[in-house]
């Protein structure tokens, strides 16, 4: 079940955002963030945060906010994690196909990605799949652990 994110669900959130930062291979949060940033980073106010439950357990969460500001704030930006004993289930498709109505029914136009690793291709099969294209490239964006600099990529899809 996908419902909306409460305070009873920080700790859980919290868990699977530290398990999957923890890598330092496809977010940008440095791997000791401390959980007092959990509120700013994934539960600011611009944001829209849901969680994924099953029988009672919480294993994988996103938000969606604004890409930008102003005149640009009618494109949607969102972020999902899946805790790592999850991953491989299909959540992530439900995750974005969920995210993707919501979008619009908040009256977002498009969404958009602003960094996906070129390394995680796992997100970008599904994205793709999903309806997203890539349209644009910044070379060696982003400081993989394991691998050094790689490029990360913009990817688009309107609604």
């Amino acid at each position: 079940m996908i419902r909306k994110a409460t305070a009873q669900d920080y700790d859980a959130v919290w868990e699977i955002f530290h398990a999957v930062i923890r890598t330092e291979d496809t977010y940008v949060f440095p791997s000791n963030t401390p959980k007092s940033d959990l509120e700013k980073l994934w539960f600011a106010p611009n944001m829209h945060t849901y969680v994924y439950e099953e029988r009672d357990e919480i294993m994988g969460t996103f938000f969606i906010r604004p890409n930008s500001i102003g005149s640009g704030n009618h494109i949607a930006n969102a972020g999902y994690m899946i805790h790592p004993d999850a991953q491989g289930k299909g959540i992530g498709k439900l995750l974005g196909k969920y995210s993707l109505q919501l979008a619009k029914e908040l009256g977002f136009t498009a969404m958009q990605y602003n960094m996906v690793v070129s390394t995680n291709q796992n997100a970008i099969k599904l994205w793709k799949k999903l309806g997203f294209k890539i349209i644009g490239t910044t070379p060696k964006g982003f400081k993989h652990k394991k691998l050094g600099l790689v490029d990360t990529y913009i990817m688009y899809k309107s609604l």
